[in-house]
């Protein structure tokens, strides 16, 4: 018998509420009041979302708020992600959950195989990428410029990417799929030497990922993509998941995460 997982699907948010709920339901999962969970999500407005640990200079702020967009820190790592027109995930287990022991690079093996099964579901021909970024220079701001491990590319570029955090109470692996739009918008609100730069990283992020509708030539919407998603989940998962509400508890705690942490500066610039 199939384990029994919770499915969310939430609304399109602000950049710190999304990160906040990822983390109330960690503490959840983690607390033994919550089973494992696939979330599934979006953003809005578009948001600028930066790794753990990268520098807020790499923020050119006033570009961002002249676009009107948000920006907020993850609790994982890599570089900056421009969240707009895409499906974003987050599964989060505790760390007894078969599906995410090992080593991080196990389990994201593991939940890659969900993910695959999933986009080409959609008709996209993706591929897992067997091993990390190769080095060429100084990595930029930009998480989508290299594939790393285990990720999810069509032709060399980089299509779904995630990331992975670990903590006592259990999993949080995170990640986009962009379904359309331009991915260079990105490289509009970060910090580069003069415009020369800016344009050379656009180009050279162009060469780099790839959004799924660039890939088929069709608009796959978020619905279409949510779908598929759950299915694939619970087919290589061997898992059956149930749609369900937040409750009381997590949606206070997710306030509360909003104002001390995701939606204040102490965390957002603290690098």
């Amino acid at each position: 018998m199939n384990d029994v997982w919770r499915i969310i699907s939430s609304p399109p948010a602000r950049g710190a509420w999304n990160m906040a709920l990822d983390e109330a339901l960690l503490e959840a999962v983690g607390r033994g009041d919550s089973r494992p969970i696939l979330r599934l999500y979006a953003w809005q407005p578009a948001c600028l979302s930066l790794g753990y640990a990268q520098s807020f200079k790499d923020v050119d702020t006033a570009r961002l708020q002249a676009h009107g967009w948000d920006v907020v820190r993850r609790a994982t790592g890599g570089r900056a992600i421009l969240h707009v027109d895409e499906l974003t995930y987050s599964v989060i287990a505790p760390p007894d959950e078969p599906r995410v022991q090992g080593s991080i690079l196990e389990s994201y093996q593991r939940l890659s195989g969900a993910l695959i099964s999933a986009v080409r579901s959609l008709g996209l021909p993706v591929e897992m990428e067997p091993s990390g970024p190769q080095a060429d220079g100084v990595k930029g701001p930009v998480c989508f410029e290299v594939p790393s491990a285990y990720e999810i590319v069509v032709a060399g570029k980089k299509l779904v990417g995630s990331a992975q955090a670990r903590k006592k109470e259990g999993v949080l692996q995170h990640g986009t799929f962009p379904l359309t739009g331009d991915l260079t918008r990105i490289t509009q609100v970060l910090v580069f030497e003069d415009e020369h730069l800016r344009q050379a990283a656009a180009n050279k992020l162009l060469t780099r990922a790839v959004t799924a509708e660039t890939v088929t030539g069709k608009t796959i919407t978020w619905q279409l993509a949510a779908a598929a998603f759950s299915n694939a989940f619970e087919q290589v998962l061997e898992i059956t998941l149930e749609h369900s509400m937040l409750t009381p508890a997590e949606l206070a705690r997710t306030d509360e995460l909003v104002r001390d942490k995701y939606g204040h500066p102490s965390w957002t610039e603290r690098l």
